[in-house]
């Protein structure tokens, strides 16, 4: 029976399962995002955000826990140095999936996972600055007036002069 069991097996049995998630998790934080079918998408994302959280504290122990994971020493590295100056001040959810539709072949959902701090479309704040917004009138009303009243003034004497 498989009561409690909440993991996705996906199909595998658990070395194939474990390689495969290492695998997916590496191609992840190397190119930030990837395709992949929605199972897996969701699969990796609960193998992947806790070890997004060790890496924020750079130990030594926390690279070793990391490394016999993800089995790949440039992914760890990269995780390290990069991946975790960006979210460190994020609290959790590192990693957002985006339905693509169904896969042209044998019509699987497809999605892509992206690292969520790395996609400049969805967070602006990443290297823009807010634009800050006035509530409220403009000030600069009054001196338009003023200035039209000065230059209606200024325009009637010369026809009356004439």
């Amino acid at each position: 029976m498989r009561h409690g069991k909440k993991f996705n097996h996906l199909g595998r049995k658990t070395a194939h399962r474990k390689a495969m998630l290492s695998n997916m998790a590496c191609s992840l934080i190397e190119h930030k995002r990837i395709n992949t079918t929605e199972a897996k998408a969701k699969a990796l994302r609960k193998f992947v955000e806790p070890l997004i959280t060790k890496s924020k504290s750079d130990t030594t122990h926390n690279r070793r826990v990391v490394f016999s994971y993800l089995r790949n020493k440039y992914a760890v590295t990269e995780l390290f140095k990069e991946v975790s100056v960006k979210v460190g001040e994020r609290p959790g959810g590192y990693t957002r999936i985006i339905k693509l539709g169904n896969r042209q072949g044998d019509n699987a959902p497809m999605a892509m996972i992206e690292l969520v701090d790395y996609n400049e479309l969805y967070n602006p704040n990443g290297k823009k600055a807010k634009k800050t917004t006035r509530r409220g009138r403009k000030k600069a009303a009054p001196k338009t007036e003023e200035v039209a009243t000065e230059a209606t003034e200024t325009e009637t004497p010369k026809a009356s002069e004439e």
